[in-house]
């Protein structure tokens, strides 16, 4: 079974971070793709091992990204 999760991925000195905010989970790479590569690999081993009850716990189904704007003095 598959399933589709949210990756945001952000430039921090010389990596790039990924992190999955359906459940907390943070990965980091060389580049874009492998951050992703290792945030999905982090996603996988999660689930592979967690039991039903933490994945129950972490997992958030409603996660919502927008932009805002606001006045920055």
């Amino acid at each position: 079974m598959k399933r589709r999760f949210t990756a945001i991925i952000q430039k921090e000195e010389d990596m790039f971070v990924a992190l999955c905010p359906e459940l907390d989970i943070a990965s980091q790479g060389y580049t874009i793709e492998e951050a992703k590569k290792n945030l999905e690999e982090a996603i996988t081993l999660f689930f592979e091992h967690a039991s039903p009850e933490e994945i129950k716990e972490r997992l958030k189904e409603d996660i919502y990204i927008s932009p805002i704007e606001v006045a920055v003095a």
